[in-house]
């Protein structure tokens, strides 16, 4: 019989080595196995993190790399915060995440409520709804762009079908005060399917002896769906918040293929004007301090969310 190659291996292997090898913990071993990937985490994690803080001290300017950068302790954190266009940001991120995140879990619940009770169809139905979360975000802002044309898209026509309006008479994404509800509505739709999959996970996690004890005792389905569904999946519906409100605070791309933060500045999100610092006034310096503070912003309220989950789940 031939031999493999792991008997080749310990055949080859000193006896030093290997007395040390057999002699090792599982502890130890274990350790082995995992350096190799927290050296990596730390690579490329925590280093960049670390070099942005450094940065945000300075006036460095990356496309003038022959320029020493100048350490100009926290002047960029004080007109990051002094500067009303930031606050304006601000306020158009706040709004987006508002809004985006009520639409998805009331909708979102609601369509896992009604998915719950078993009906025929309904695992059709499921897949349809989560089609939306399925595609690419450039993809989707493509294609709610042409829905959103005055002249051909079908949104207006649906528009002004049921209001009576002219569908050329208003334009979603050229609008002021429109452009903002244009990108709530396309976010909505698309990641709705994501909230109703946790809520129906949450929903189907609700052993059925507790409907059953709560009828016994004549509770009313209004009562039911009271005192028994919403505290027990109130988990999952903060968890879908948490994660709905991490990922929408850093949203992008699909505004930018929707609006590009336009007409004027009324969608420029966060994001995209930290990437207009960064990377079209080349404000490296400037830039850093902007991400540290939005990090700094995420992870607290992020840490105080969490704290406030699971005294939900202890409950």
């Amino acid at each position: 019989m031939s031999e493999s190659a792991i008997d080749r291996l310990a055949r080859v292997t000193p006896p030093g080595v290997s007395r040390r090898v057999r002699g090792m913990s599982d502890r130890a071993i274990a350790w082995i196995f995992v350096t190799p990937t927290i050296i990596l985490l730390l690579a490329v994690n925590i280093f960049p993190l670390i070099w942005t803080v450094r940065l945000s001290f300075t006036n460095f300017r990356v496309n003038r790399p022959n320029e020493a950068p100048q350490f100009v302790g926290l002047k960029n954190y004080e007109r990051i915060l002094t500067d009303g266009d930031i606050w304006q940001t601000m306020q158009a991120t706040a709004h987006f995440l508002f809004w985006t995140i009520a639409l998805q879990v009331l909708i979102g619940f609601s369509l896992a409520y009604l998915i719950n009770k078993k009906f025929r169809g309904n695992d059709l139905w499921t897949t349809i709804i989560v089609l939306p979360m399925m595609l690419s975000p450039a993809v989707v802002g493509n294609f709610w762009t042409f829905l959103y044309q005055p002249q051909i898209g079908l949104f207006n026509y649906v528009v002004g079908f049921f209001t009576g309006l002219d569908p050329s008479s208003f334009t979603m994404i050229g609008d002021v005060s429109l452009a903002p509800w244009s990108i709530v509505i396309v976010d909505t739709w698309m990641w709705t399917p994501f909230v109703m999959l946790i809520c129906l996970a949450g929903l189907r996690s609700i052993p059925d002896s507790i409907y059953e004890a709560a009828e016994c005792d004549r509770a009313s389905k209004w009562r039911q769906f009271w005192t028994i569904t919403i505290p027990l999946v109130l988990p999952f519906l903060m968890l879908a918040i948490l994660f709905r409100g991490i990922e929408n605070f850093k949203m992008f791309d699909l505004v930018v293929q929707l609006t590009g933060g336009g007409p004027g500045s009324i969608t420029e999100l966060t994001s995209i004007n930290l990437k207009r610092e960064a990377f079209e006034k080349w404000r490296t310096g400037y830039a850093s301090a902007y991400a540290v503070i939005l990090f700094v912003t995420v992870f607290g309220l992020a840490s105080i969310y969490v704290k406030a989950l699971n005294k939900v789940k202890e409950r």
